[in-house]
């Protein structure tokens, strides 16, 4: 017989324990999906529903030969768990409410949604998100932590107080004003060739640079580089308005053909 060695049995061990932590919830009658939670992955899913697979970072003390608390349940400051994988789920009329109530312990969660969900995410003091492949509306903030944002078409309201924004656009939705803004922080956006917007580009104390050529607005001849003034120029005649801001980093703005 085989000996099965220590460190195999304990990674066995992490990923049963990952696959039973998941959770599934009908998006019937939502429009929105409101997440509190400090690291988020975001991405499509096939079905009209909320998948959320709860993850560590590093192994679960609490999952992993943990016999401590059994026949006991977990309690948290944040509510009450109402689906057996430490978060908390709430329906307000068409807005469903998902809160991590593992918040601050090395947690993320992978969160599946449909394509054309609008979702608002609040990842907190030390949180970060990765978002990919959306067509709806993403409001999304973190105070300090990345925000990554691939293959989507707005509207976007992104914001990190000290962190990257990244936000690269499949093509841009011309519905509402986008605002991509940091405190202290790279701002990173790629947009399609073809948009058009009335854009706006501001830092106080960093540089914008960018391979899109366009003529900048200015007043009685004084450039509106540098200082807190802000660059103001159309693309394509014009369109949805679309600001990316950095208070104290640069500002990238890229062409995706």
């Amino acid at each position: 017989m085989k000996t099965i060695p220590f460190l195999a049995l304990f990674i066995i061990g992490i990923t049963f324990a990952n696959a039973q932590d998941v959770y599934t919830h009908s998006l019937d009658g939502i429009t929105k999906v409101d997440i509190v939670s400090a690291k988020v992955k975001l991405e499509v899913g096939t079905t009209n529903e909320l998948i959320v697979k709860y993850q560590t970072l590093y192994g679960d003390r609490d999952n992993i030969g943990n016999k401590r608390s059994k026949g006991l349940k977990a309690i948290y400051s944040g509510g009450i768990d109402n689906t057996g994988i430490g978060l908390s789920i709430e329906k307000d009329g068409e807005v469903l409410k998902v809160t991590d109530l593992k918040y601050m312990r090395g947690s993320r969660l992978v969160i599946l949604l449909p394509k054309d969900m609008d979702v608002k995410l609040d990842c907190g003091n030390l949180g970060s998100a990765d978002i990919e492949g959306f067509s709806s509306e993403i409001e999304v903030k973190s105070n300090v932590g990345h925000i990554l944002i691939k293959n989507v078409s707005g509207p976007i309201t992104a914001f990190s107080n000290t962190g990257l924004i990244e936000v690269i656009f499949e093509k841009v939705n011309q519905s509402s004003p986008i605002s991509i803004r940091t405190n202290t922080g790279t701002v990173d956006v790629s947009l399609p060739t073809n948009t058009k917007t009335d854009l706006e580009l501001k830092t106080n104390f960093g540089t914008v640079y960018t391979d899109f050529d366009f003529v900048v607005e200015n007043k009685k001849g004084m450039r509106t580089v540098g200082g807190n003034r802000s660059i103001k120029t159309k693309l394509n005649s014009g369109g949805v308005k679309i600001t990316l801001s950095s208070h104290m980093g640069n500002v990238y703005l890229r062409k995706r053909g």
